[in-house]
C-alpha cells in the first residue's frame, strides 16, 4: 500500500478528470489507481459504473470531492444493447441467460412503442443485484444468499429514450439511447422493456456517453495517464460538474472572509437558492446560499 502523503506535502490540484472507464474495472479500482498515481489526498468519483459498463466516469480530486452530491444531479446519457427473448438473475450479462419467449416476430416499431412508455417520471424497481438497501441490507447481499427480497420501486426520471438500431430474430438486440437522471438503472429498463414486449430482456453492452457536459469523445483513457503531471494536464475546473446556479463575484477581501467560512455582502444581491462564488479571476471559491434577512452570501462548501 502506498504511503500516505505527509501533511506538508504539496497538495494535488483541485479539479475533475473526465475518465473513460474500461470494461471489467470497478469504479473503486479506478479511484485507487489514480490516487496512487497522483499522490492526491482525496480522490472520488461521481456516479458508479458497473464493472461491465464503460464510458464517462468523472473523477474528483481534492476539494472537488465535496461537490459530488451536486454532480449526481446532472443528466447522464447511455447507449445500451438490450437482448430480447432471455432474462438473467442480474438483469445483465454477468449471469447465464435463460430463454423466456420467442423474439422472432418483434419488429423495430414494437420496440419503439414500448420504449416510449419509459419517458418521463416513472416508477422503477431496482435490480435484485444492486446496492439499494432492503431492510437495512444491500440487495445484492440478500440475492447472493438466495433470499427473495427485492428493492421497492422508486421514482426516477427519463428525459429521453430512443431506438438507435434493431437486429431482429430469435436473438433480437435493441440498441437504445437513454438520457436520464440520477438513480436510474439501465438494467431495469432492459428487464422491463423485455417484459413489455412479452419475451423478457436483459442488458448487454452499456456505454455512458455523457455525464452533464462531460462527453465520451473528450474522455481520457487509463493508458494515456502515466504520472501525476499527465493527470494534472487533463484536469478540468471543479465547476464543470455543477448544475446551473446563480454566480457572484468576490473581491480579494471578500474571498479571504469566505475562505474563513464567514458571510459577506455581495452586489448585486443574489436571489434565493444555491449560489456559487468565484474569485476575481473567475475560479470557483465556494458554494452557499443567500441570507435574505442579513442580505449576505453564506458559504457552505469552501474549496481550497
Amino acid at each position: 500500500m502506498p504511503p500516505r502523503p505527509s501533511a506538508d506535502a504539496p497538495r494535488f490540484r483541485t479539479g475533475v478528470l473526465n475518465f473513460d472507464k474500461g470494461a471489467g474495472e470497478t469504479s473503486f479500482a479506478v479511484v485507487n489507481r489514480l490516487r496512487r498515481l497522483t499522490g492526491a489526498r482525496r480522490v472520488g468519483h461521481a456516479g458508479t459504473l458497473d464493472p461491465l459498463a464503460t464510458g464517462v466516469l468523472p473523477i474528483l480530486f481534492e476539494s472537488a470531492t465535496r461537490l459530488a452530491e451536486f454532480a449526481l444531479k446532472l443528466p447522464k446519457t447511455y447507449v445500451a444493447d438490450i437482448h430480447l427473448g432471455f432474462v438473467t438473475e442480474t438483469d445483465d450479462a454477468e449471469a447465464e441467460p435463460q430463454p423466456v419467449g420467442d423474439s422472432s416476430a418483434i419488429v423495430s416499431a414494437d420496440v419503439e412503442t414500448a420504449l416510449a412508455t419509459f419517458s418521463g417520471r416513472i416508477l422503477q424497481q431496482p435490480p435484485a443485484y444492486s446496492a439499494v438497501k432492503v431492510e437495512g441490507k444491500r440487495a445484492y447481499a440478500l440475492a447472493r444468499k438466495g433470499e427473495a427480497a427485492r428493492p421497492a420501486a422508486r421514482e426516477v426520471e427519463v428525459y429521453a429514450a430512443s431506438l438507435l438500431d434493431f437486429q431482429a430474430g430469435p436473438h433480437a438486440v435493441a440498441r437504445v439511447e437513454v438520457r436520464c437522471g440520477s438513480g436510474t438503472y439501465l438494467r431495469s429498463i432492459a428487464r422491463d422493456l423485455g417484459d413489455r414486449l412479452g419475451v423478457g430482456g436483459y442488458l448487454g453492452r452499456l456505454v455512458r456517453t455523457a455525464y452533464g457536459p462531460l462527453t465520451l469523445d473528450q474522455a481520457v483513457r487509463g493508458d494515456e495517464l502515466t504520472d501525476a503531471e499527465s493527470v494534472s494536464d487533463r484536469m478540468l475546473p471543479a465547476e464543470v460538474i455543477l448544475p446551473e446556479m446563480e454566480r457572484v463575484r468576490l473581491n480579494v477581501e471578500q474571498e479571504a472572509q469566505v475562505r474563513q467560512g464567514r458571510a459577506v455582502r455581495v452586489l448585486p444581491e443574489p436571489g434565493p437558492g444555491l449560489v456559487r462564488a468565484h474569485d476575481s479571476a473567475g475560479r470557483l471559491v465556494a458554494l452557499g446560499h443567500t441570507d435574505p434577512l442579513r442580505r449576505t452570501f453564506v458559504p457552505e462548501k469552501v474549496l481550497h
